[in-house]
């Protein structure tokens, strides 16, 4: 590898890296910072983890949601089933066993 690459290759990745550690401590401080959210959602972000939680999007029945991305306030008011932006808190793992189960809210 010619020198000149290996040294820009070096100094990006440095770069990267220190960026990288000065935008982790906001985002960190910003997930604590929870004093406008409701309680049931403060409860729920306890609970998960505690207890080794993660959402599980497009599953929940009618009315049986944990809470939702921007739909509506929370938990319990999804108004239809396998709605793909409420979600149901599941051991980690299991979602991806359950068809129709994402990660990630579509």
């Amino acid at each position: 590898m010619n020198k000149h690459v290996l040294a820009a290759s070096t100094l990006s990745s440095a770069l990267g890296l220190a960026l990288a550690m000065v935008a982790v401590p906001a985002q960190a401080q910003a997930m604590k910072d929870m004093s406008g959210m409701p309680q049931i959602v403060k409860d729920n972000m306890a609970r998960m983890e505690k207890n080794k939680l993660e959402k599980c999007y497009g599953i929940n029945a009618a009315a049986k949601n944990d809470c939702a991305e921007g739909t509506h306030s929370c938990a319990g008011q999804a108004t239809q089933a396998r709605d793909t932006k409420s979600f149901v808190l599941l051991p980690a793992g299991d979602c991806s066993k359950i068809q129709g189960g994402k990660l990630k809210a579509t």
